[in-house]
This record gives structure tokens, C-alpha cells and sequence, in this order.
């Protein structure tokens, strides 16, 4: 009995890695394209005008404004990133599915919602309230 759990065990474990490996694969090609957004020419260069100024005050701020904002969503990714390497590694240790603060059992349905996830919902919360 105890074969065929530890087997179920790892046919979940290699459900939950093609997920991590597909997200994993989306959100670098993500990181590709909003590094390349953020470190993209001025509009004034991209339209062909090499004039210093603008013709809006108001475009150098909106300008900024969206070099920031991708700039703010590249670093989330970068750390959902890390946040899914860890997984595969826990996986590959077989740590995948315990909670890494109270050791306890991750559900299945939080894994599936977010397969990177390293709390249980009671962690998660209680750091939530810190």
C-alpha cells in the first residue's frame, strides 16, 4: 500500500512540475518583452524627432511614468521567477507540497492555484498579518 501512495505522490509531484516548467517558460518570454518595453528608445527618438525636447512637457512624464510602471512589473516577475525555481528545487528534494514554516501539508487546491506556493494558507495568512 505504502508503493502505491509514494508512486501517486511523485505522478503529482511531475503534474505540478510541467505546470511550474510552463509558467516558468510564460513569464520569461514576459520578462524578455518588458525589459525590452522599459529599455526602448524615448518616443521622440521612435517617431524620428532627435530633437531634445518633446513637443508635450507632458510626454516626458507619461514617458517615465510607463518606464517606471514596467519597470515595477519586470521586478514582480523576476521574483515570481525565483519563487518558481525554488519549487522545482523543492520538488527535485522532494519537499514539494510541505509548508516550509510549519512542515505541514500544502492542499492540493492551493498548489494548483498557485503551484509555486511554499505556505499553507494558515502561514500565509499569519504572514499576511506581521
Amino acid at each position: 500500500m505504502a508503493k502505491k501512495a509514494s508512486s501517486r505522490k511523485k505522478n503529482d509531484f511531475a503534474k505540478y512540475k510541467e505546470m511550474l516548467l510552463a509558467l516558468r517558460a510564460r513569464l520569461r518570454g514576459d520578462v524578455i518583452n518588458m525589459a525590452d518595453a522599459a529599455l526602448n528608445k524615448p518616443r521622440s527618438e521612435a517617431s524620428g524627432d532627435l530633437s531634445s525636447m518633446p513637443i508635450h512637457m507632458a510626454d516626458i512624464g507619461s514617458d517615465n511614468y510607463e518606464q517606471e510602471f514596467t519597470l515595477s512589473l519586470l521586478e514582480n516577475e523576476e521574483e515570481t521567477l525565483q519563487q518558481i525555481e525554488a519549487a522545482l528545487e523543492r520538488i527535485e528534494e522532494g519537499t514539494y507540497g510541505r509548508c516550509v514554516e510549519c512542515d505541514g501539508r500544502i492542499k492540493v487546491g492551493r498548489l494548483q492555484a498557485i503551484p509555486f506556493t511554499d505556505v499553507c494558507i494558515k502561514c500565509a495568512s499569519a504572514r499576511e498579518t506581521r
